[in-house]
């Protein structure tokens, strides 16, 4: 995980404020499980602790927007009768999308104009299946680590950013924990 020095300083921030328990029954719980975020020392274990409750999901739902979604993914939600249906230039420019979603490792949903290219193609009556789907699709809850990292509502509605370097699956160990911990 590579953080920004302002992601590390609100992360500081945040952890010296935390006061959520840390939950039982979890394998990096330890001796903590009960225990405030920001009472723990800096120690291996509780740094674990720490790393844990903020890679869990966000207890609140807390939508943001995926940064990197696999062609595989669009592709299964993809209506076959809406793709029949398309027109000739709609073709053409899903063809196109393809190309440039499968040269760059997937759709960046986080992006208003990516999500409104994927709206225009199916536009109208012969979207209205493909699109919801994809819209869902777009979507994620976020752990209380991306939420720290994002910008917006974090509603369903209104789904929340998060910041270019806190990809889908990101998330921190205990050692990182420490690392910013120690930073002065």
């Amino acid at each position: 995980m590579h953080l920004t020095l302002t992601q590390v300083t609100a992360f500081k921030a945040d952890l010296a404020a935390n006061a959520n328990l840390i939950p039982a029954g979890q394998p990096w719980s330890g001796s903590f499980a009960g225990q405030a975020i920001n009472t723990l020392p800096n120690s291996s274990d509780a740094n674990a602790a720490i790393a844990g409750w903020y890679n869990l999901p966000r207890s609140s739902n807390w939508t943001v927007w995926r940064r990197t979604v696999p062609l595989a993914e669009i592709g299964k939600k993809l209506n076959g009768a809406e793709l029949g249906g398309l027109s000739s230039l709609n073709h053409t420019r899903l063809q196109t999308v393809i190309i440039l979603t499968n040269a760059t490792g997937g759709a960046d949903p986080s992006l208003a104009d990516q999500r409104a290219f994927w709206d225009d193609i199916f536009s109208g009556a012969g979207g209205a299946v493909t699109r919801p789907a994809l819209l869902i699709l777009w979507k994620r809850l976020a752990s209380n680590l991306q939420k720290l990292f994002s910008t917006g509502t974090g509603s369903d509605a209104v789904p929340a950013t998060t910041n270019e370097n806190v990809g889908d699956n990101f998330s921190i160990s205990g050692p990182e924990v420490e690392s910013i911990r120690n930073q002065a």
